[in-house]
């Protein structure tokens, strides 16, 4: 499965689009602003996972500069 995301400012054409992937067969749907940052979360925890531990005297030495 692909997935595609298009953000506009203009919801004539973002519709047009939408109405366009139902008739080729594709699914559609409108995020709300909430769904959208609820994916940026999920990809920052994502991409910040190491699996490497964190040296917590360290971590807390750099926090306080």
């Amino acid at each position: 499965m692909e997935t595609l995301i298009l953000n506009g400012n203009s919801k004539k054409n973002l519709k047009l689009l939408i109405d366009l992937a139902k008739e080729l067969g594709f699914t559609a749907k409108h995020l709300t602003q909430e769904e959208i940052e609820e994916i940026g979360l999920m990809e920052a925890i994502k991409q910040g996972r190491t699996n490497k531990f964190v040296d917590v005297d360290a971590f807390k030495e750099k926090m306080k500069k």
